[in-house]
């Protein structure tokens, strides 16, 4: 029986590992933890020359990179809203959120929101790979969060069978139903 510990790692592409990794300690404070470069792909053999950064995003998550020089410049997927694919980053509480936005927006960086989400708020902007980043914090309650829980099997078999939001969690975006 597979019993995942925690995420290790999740990597992205980035279109310069230094200014990538100096980007992140400068708004983020991350620490750069190791670096490895290869000529080949070491699980296909494969000629791709890259350098992989990772990064310490605290409470041993690992945010890494790859800056591969064997591809065509990178891109995101066109495919796909800018909003959907994002890296999301949990904060202590409101006060520290606050004063990350003014922290990152007095670094020059445009920073979207505080927009809230019911259980959570959150920041929004963009790292210079096109990535984007959001700074969270939980506000929602226990009772609030057991309830999602809860609803998450319905939402997701009527969303199956409908491709049509399903309106169980709607509370969250709309203040009538912010007692629950």
């Amino acid at each position: 029986m597979i019993n995942i510990q925690q995420i290790h790692h999740v990597a992205y592409r980035c279109k310069d590992a230094k200014e990538t990794v100096e980007w992140y300690q400068k708004y983020l404070n991350m620490d750069l933890l190791v670096c490895i470069a290869e000529d080949k792909v070491p699980s296909t053999k494969e000629p791709n020359p890259y350098m992989h950064v990772f990064l310490d995003a605290g409470m041993g998550n690992i945010l890494a990179f790859f800056e591969i020089t064997g591809e065509k410049e990178m891109s995101r997927d066109l495919n796909t809203p800018q909003w959907v694919q994002h890296i999301a980053f949990q904060l202590k509480n409101e006060k520290a959120l606050l004063e990350a936005k003014e922290e990152l927006e007095k670094k020059g960086l445009d920073v979207l929101g505080v927009t809230e989400h019911g259980i959570i708020r959150s920041i929004y902007f963009f790292d210079p790979n096109g990535h984007r980043l959001e700074l969270t914090c939980l506000t929602g309650n226990e009772k609030q969060l057991a309830h999602l829980k809860e609803i998450a099997p319905t939402m997701l078999e009527e969303w199956s069978k409908t491709k049509t939001p399903p309106r169980q969690a709607a509370w969250l975006h709309e203040d009538e139903f912010k007692n629950l």
